[in-house]
């Protein structure tokens, strides 16, 4: 068994039965099932859904992304081993304890394998909800340039470098490119305030303006809730972005939930708590891995500047990065990962292989 077997790099060619074209992101690949296939599971397994919501199988891979490029490693590793199980495992254990703590649902209806989930068919909110309670990165940046405004909030003079903030920091960003919308700049991933969300929050896909209110007391409530599980295992809970949209529940009513993945290292900081009382930030995330790229290529800025994207991508190509590398990597996200859930986690030697054998037996959604 060779490591570049372990790792699932290809994830949107499995044969599970739909009618509609694999949507592939940077990470997950998702399968739209049949209507027929939808109706049947929901009746078999007995999904709190309306009997009508269309499902879809979610596959998470082992690629690792940064700076918006997939990257890979010598011999073939095209994916960090065991980081899909890891990133699974961990939303999995958050969103479980969001339902103990009595929050919000999640668009998960089933975990057939560590690599995949059934989801219910969500209309996201297009809001990139950030939560911060240290100021660090970006923030620190343009704090350090002077900037003392963020999202409509405005910060307090002489804060220092990791420094743990005087509240919770709520920093929206958009979440795709909308247009037409004063105020909001018609780009990607830029910052909004709460009155940008406010005037335009049917463009943003809330369904009434009190919802706001609602996500707001979600991302505050399941940062806390992550931030007070991490404390108790000496991890900080640096900064973390949610992501919301809406469901019908089985007597179709529409509700808001968590969606997405929450509490990963892919979407925030974690630092180790021994290390950062001796002034040492040791990232348990994935911003280890961006610092590793921005001190290993001599022109930094070409992963810091949006302008230069092609040269970035041509960087991400014709670079196979050391497997030592693609191992820390795996050492950071497993780590994390069985300390939040308190188990290890087994590896697959063949994950693509074991989630088509339990897909066709269980659920019955392979093509032959």
């Amino acid at each position: 068994m060779t490591l570049a077997t372990q790792v699932l790099a290809v994830n949107d060619d499995l044969p599970i039965r739909t009618d509609l074209p694999v949507h592939s992101g940077k990470v997950r690949s998702v399968y739209w099932l049949t209507t027929a296939d939808s109706a049947r599971l929901i009746r078999e397994k007995n999904y709190p859904v309306a009997a009508d919501t269309p499902l879809a199988i979610m596959v998470i891979s082992d690629r690792i992304s940064a700076f918006d490029c997939i990257w890979h490693g010598e011999n073939n590793l095209n994916g960090v081993p065991g980081k899909g199980a890891a990133l699974n495992a961990i939303s999995n254990h958050w969103f479980s304890l969001f339902k103990q703590h009595g929050l919000a649902d999640s668009h998960i209806l089933d975990i057939p394998h560590p690599l995949v989930w059934i989801v219910q068919k969500a209309r996201p909110v297009k809001i990139e909800a950030i939560a911060r309670q240290y100021i660090t990165g970006s923030m620190w940046r343009a704090y350090s340039k002077g900037e003392r405004e963020f999202c409509g909030i405005t910060l307090p003079e002489g804060l220092q470098k990791d420094q743990k903030l005087p509240q919770i920091l709520i920093t929206p960003s958009t979440k795709g490119i909308l247009s037409g919308l004063d105020g909001v700049p018609e780009a990607d991933d830029v910052n909004i305030s709460r009155a940008d969300i406010e005037r335009h929050s049917a463009a943003f896909g809330f369904e009434q303006v009190s919802d706001i209110d609602l996500y707001e007391k979600l991302l505050k409530q399941g940062f806390g809730v992550i931030s007070d599980a991490l404390a108790k295992l000496d991890q900080m809970f640096v900064d973390t972005k949610f992501e919301f949209g809406y469901v019908k529940d089985a007597t179709g009513q529409s509700k808001l939930i968590y969606m997405d993945e929450v509490g990963t290292p892919d979407s925030s900081r974690i630092w180790d708590g021994e290390s950062w009382r001796s002034g040492k930030i040791v990232e348990q995330s994935k911003e280890g891995f961006r610092q590793w790229l921005l001190n290993n290529f001599p022109e930094p800025d070409i992963l810091l500047n949006k302008d230069r994207m092609s040269e970035r991508a041509a960087l991400a190509r014709d670079n196979a990065l050391p497997t030592q590398v693609m191992l820390d990597i795996s050492r950071t996200y497993l780590g994390i990962a069985e300390k939040v859930i308190g188990k290890k986690i087994e590896l697959s030697a063949n994950p693509k292989e074991e989630i088509i054998a339990v897909l066709d037996k269980h659920y019955g959604l392979i093509n032959h």
